[in-house]
């Protein structure tokens, strides 16, 4: 599988790679910074650098020629203001899919959030209520294409050693979920086509994580 992952130098898609790699699947991390192009060799990927931010939709449909799936993991980072949660978070994830549909590939997963459902409440934060709605936007104009999304939706993300046991379902109760149990659940979505069209929740639970895909069937 040749999977192409916006966002390759963040944590969740590093740990992702690494998984894929460590199939013998083929990772292509897209990047901004030409200096993480060693990292993602480390990790086992194909670096690839273009700025979402600056880039054209027939530019980013060139470099995912032959992928068989794309993974939008980007993300604004902290310190970045609203208005850059709207374009990367927001126009960057809409971008991928255009690209994704003019280069012919149907599987798309959407790294997204808890909470996005909830308008956010009188007082928060400015940033924090821009990145929610970043990505409830960027939900609901995804899954409207003619393409096979999957929206995961993480709590609140760990740099814990991975459990390999979470909770995972349409709704789940709040809680904190490790970054490297994120990736290997969108390993294993990566290889259910079946799960396509849903928009899941993910914290860390009791159930293992191949049982945990099952029980979605």
């Amino acid at each position: 599988m040749r999977v192409v992952i916006a966002g390759g130098h963040g944590k969740i898609a590093k740990l992702l790679e690494r998984e894929l790699a460590g199939r013998g699947d083929t990772a292509v991390g897209l990047i901004r910074n030409p200096d993480h192009a060693a990292a993602l060799r480390a990790a086992g990927a194909e670096p690839v650098v273009v700025d979402l931010e600056h880039t054209d939709v027939h530019t980013l449909a060139g470099h995912l020629t032959d992928a068989d799936a794309v993974v939008f993991a980007a993300g604004a980072g902290p310190g970045s203001g609203a208005d850059r949660k709207d374009t990367v978070d927001r126009a960057a994830a809409v971008l991928l899919a255009d690209a994704a549909q003019t280069a012919g590939v149907r599987r798309y997963l959407l790294v997204s959030s808890m909470g996005v459902d909830t308008p956010p409440a009188a007082g928060t934060d400015e940033v924090w209520a821009a990145y929610l709605r970043a990505k409830k936007a960027a939900e609901d104009e995804i899954t409207g294409r003619d393409l096979d999304v999957t929206v995961l939706r993480p709590g609140r993300l760990t740099d814990d050693e991975p459990v390999g046991r979470v909770e995972l379902a349409r709704h789940v109760t709040p809680g904190a979920v490790t970054r490297a149990d994120v990736a290997r659940v969108l390993l294993a979505l990566l290889y259910d086509p079946a799960t396509a069209g849903l928009t899941l929740e993910l914290v860390g639970g009791e159930t293992p994580i191949a049982d945990a895909i099952t029980a979605l069937h």
